[in-house]
């Protein structure tokens, strides 16, 4: 396959026209992609390169990471508020565009994992970053900030990317009757604008027992 073309000159165009926010992003991701050696280049011309060295501790896990994602956000460090006025009311903090950051990066990790790891623990780094969502999307103003309409749409997940993935994990560790509970709550709260495209993904990838439970419906939690 052909390697994609760019022009430099209007990808520099194009960045400076887009929102800090977006520009981030891009440097965010641009980290995992660049060799050591031209990342550390780029970033000693801004940041004291003594500050970026290892620290000799050992790197968790998938889940490991996750879990300590999660307990930063309920301690409120990503949580940076401002005065909002008719200005500046669409923009984000920083604390907001790195937890953002963070959560996607996390996300591309339980995809790039879901068919080498476990997947008990695949669904594990899921569920918590969707009970994450799950806060966000109750309005819970204490995670991070949003000047205007909070909500976990603003996050922006890519779910077409995501979902068949955690459908994957969840049809290998659920019983028929969860399968389905767990399908309906998260599609139903977190993509109901596509959730008959997302039920269809889900019943392809389920089991026939698991795809017999969809079409039940999902029993309650303490049946």
């Amino acid at each position: 396959m052909p390697r994609p073309q760019i022009d430099r000159d209007k990808l520099r165009a194009a960045l400076r026209k887009l929102g800090d926010e977006y520009v981030f992003y891009i440097l965010d991701e641009a980290i995992d992609l660049l060799p050591v050696a031209k990342l550390a280049k780029l970033a000693g011309r801004y940041i004291d390169p003594s500050r970026l060295r290892p620290d000799g501790k050992a790197k968790g896990g998938l889940l490991a990471d996750v879990k300590a994602f999660e307990q930063a956000s309920l301690r409120g460090e990503y949580y940076e508020g401002f005065n909002v006025n008719s200005k500046n009311f669409m923009d984000m903090s920083k604390g907001t565009r790195g937890w953002i950051a963070e959560c996607h990066r996390l996300l591309d990790r339980c995809v790039g994992r879901a068919k080498a790891d476990d997947p008990v623990d695949v669904r594990a780094s899921y569920e918590i970053i969707f009970g994450l969502l799950h806060h966000i999307h109750e309005c819970h103003d204490d995670v991070i900030f949003f000047a205007d309409e909070a909500g976990s749409w603003q996050v922006g997940v890519d779910w077409a990317r995501v979902l068949p993935t955690w459908f994957a994990c969840l049809s290998a560790t659920a019983e028929p009757d969860e399968y389905a509970r767990r399908v309906a709550d998260v599609v139903g709260e977190l993509t109901s604008h596509d959730r008959g495209k997302y039920l269809a993904a889900a019943r392809r990838i389920a089991t026939p027992a698991q795809r017999k439970a969809l079409r039940a419906g999902p029993a309650p939690a303490n049946s």
